[in-house]
Order: structure tokens, then C-alpha cells, then sequence
């Protein structure tokens, strides 16, 4: 009933979201350009293995790999449908939608929040954008990976609403870093801190789940030597996104600005691939325990 599918880009996400798919009996079909990530599950090219998709969801790492997919496959099968889950630009998802509607394709967005273990247990948040009737045809599936999918509005509003989701993520974790640094400068007992914060108006995703300081919760990245996680040049890369947004719309954020600058200073410094929270030791070099 759902059709075929293939799924473009078998990393940190798209390889359980895949998986996900396939226990919920869904004849899917996988490509990467890594030939080990795609072992068992892809052809020898992307056109074979998309070649009788009626869905090809893509998660991928910026516009331009997004684009490539659909250039290569929006011609062969008309009626097709793409999903794209990656983190990409407004600009650049409108232009894939009109292009796709014009050879007569679907084409929706929907980024998501959640990280790997969202992924794997089927819980994300999808924000979406496209058109209701393209949107009906893949909320079966995004019903399979995700717990919560808001349609935002035509295409690229899912994107739009990434940006915006992502620049508070990005403050909120350098807000909570530089409190527990603060706090621990003081000689607060961190445990007593975190137990306050998390009872207190200052509660939120990103301290329950992201505290900064080894060993106070023992599921945070910051336990498992700061392993993603949401790596940091990723923020990087989204509050960039949201960046371009604001130039666009005309919006000033300075705190997302100064987010943005910190966490692409972070990532360019070596520190891109661990998680987000491990912005910490550059707020507090001393504490580098974990």
C-alpha cells in the first residue's frame, strides 16, 4: 500500500530510520555513496536502486547532495514522491519542489529532531512542508519514524521551521554550559544544581538531555566522552541555516549570530564530530574530565 521506497544517505540517521521502515514492512531499498553503508541494501547505482521507488526519501548533508538526487531521478518515474529529511536551505527546497511538480513529481520537507536514538525507537519530530495532498501520501511513513509531524505549510516551510527550532536549540546549550561553568566557579555542588534546574523555570530538552558535566547523568553524551549525539558541526551547519533565514528575511537574531559564531568556531577548532554539549570545554577549559 505504501509503495516502494528508497532511502539516499545511510548514516548516524538514515540507516535506523531505514530499518524502521523495513520491520514496519515497507519494501525499502537504500543508497549511500560509502559502498560499506550501503552493503545489503543498495544496487550497484542510485538510478537501479531508486529505479522502481515511489518514494525516495533522502538524508543527506546540504542542498547540493539533495539536488543531485533529485536531478538524477525526477525524470524516469512521474508520480514519484520526495521526501527529504535533510537540514537544507529554504531557498533551495522551493526550487526542488517547483522543479519536481513541473516533471511531475511530489516533493516534501521534512527535517527532523531527535538524533540516533529517535531514529532507532521511531519517536522523531517532523516539521513539514509541501502540499496536503503530497504530505498525505508520505505521513503513513513518516508515522512509521516519528512521533510527532506538524505541517507547517507549502514547501520549505518545514525547513524554515528547522532553522527556527534549531537556533534555540543551539542558544539553550550554550546557555546551559555557561550556567553549570558559572555555577561550578562558585563552588556549587553541580549535582544539587542540576537537580534545581531541572525543577525550576530553568528545565528544558537540552539540560535534561544534554547536561554538559560528566558523570552528573549517566545517558548524557557528556558521560561517554561527549560522543554524538547531535554532533557540534552540525549545529554549525543549521544555525548557519538559520543565519541565511534571517539575512533573507530581514530578522536580526543576535543571540543566534553569536550561537552560530561560537559553535562554527567550535567545529572548525576539531571538535565538529563530538556532541554538542562538549562546547562546554571551551566555556570551561579547566573541566576536561570525560
Amino acid at each position: 500500500m505504501l509503495g516502494r521506497i528508497c532511502l539516499v544517505g545511510l548514516g548516524t540517521m538514515g540507516r535506523p530510520m531505514i530499518r524502521r521502515l523495513a520491520e514496519a514492512g515497507c519494501g525499502t531499498a537504500g543508497w549511500d555513496t560509502d559502498a560499506e553503508a550501503r552493503k545489503g541494501l543498495g544496487a550497484a547505482s542510485l538510478e537501479e536502486t531508486a529505479l522502481e521507488a515511489d518514494t525516495v526519501i533522502t538524508v543527506l548533508p546540504d542542498g547540493e547532495s539533495v539536488a543531485s538526487v533529485v536531478h538524477a531521478l525526477h525524470g524516469p518515474r512521474e508520480g514519484r514522491v520526495f521526501l527529504d529529511c535533510s537540514s537544507i536551505d529554504v531557498a533551495t527546497t522551493r526550487r526542488l519542489a517547483e522543479m519536481a511538480a513541473a516533471a511531475g513529481c511530489g516533493f516534501v520537507d521534512a527535517p527532523m529532531s531527535g538524533g540516533p536514538e529517535g531514529a532507532r525507537n521511531g519517536t522523531l519530530s517532523f516539521m513539514v512542508g509541501g502540499s496536503c495532498e503530497d504530505v498525505a501520501r508520505v505521513r503513513p511513513l513518516l508515522d512509521i519514524m516519528g512521533r510527532r509531524i506538524i505541517h507547517f505549510g507549502e514547501a520549505g516551510s518545514g525547513q524554515a521551521a528547522k532553522a527556527c527550532h534549531n537556533m534555540i536549540c543551539g542558544i539553550t546549550m550554550l546557555g546551559v554550559c555557561e550556567a553549570f561553568a558559572l555555577a561550578q566557579s562558585l563552588d556549587l555542588d553541580a549535582g544539587k544544581f542540576l537537580d534545581l534546574c531541572r525543577s525550576a523555570a530553568a528545565q528544558s530538552w537540552i539540560l535534561d538531555n544534554r547536561c554538559p558535566v560528566p558523570e552528573l547523568a549517566p545517558d548524557t553524551p557528556a558521560s561517554h566522552g561527549y560522543a554524538p549525539g547531535f554532533a557540534a558541526r552540525l549545529m554549525a551547519k543549521d544555525l548557519a541555516l538559520a543565519q541565511q533565514a534571517a539575512s533573507t528575511s530581514g530578522q536580526m537574531t543576535p543571540f543566534g549570530a553569536e550561537a552560530a559564531r561560537r559553535f562554527a568556531r567550535f567545529a572548525a577548532s576539531g571538535h565538529g564530530e563530538f556532541d554538542i554539549s562538549a562546547i562546554y570545554r571551551a566555556i570551561r577549559p579547566d573541566s576536561m574530565a570525560g
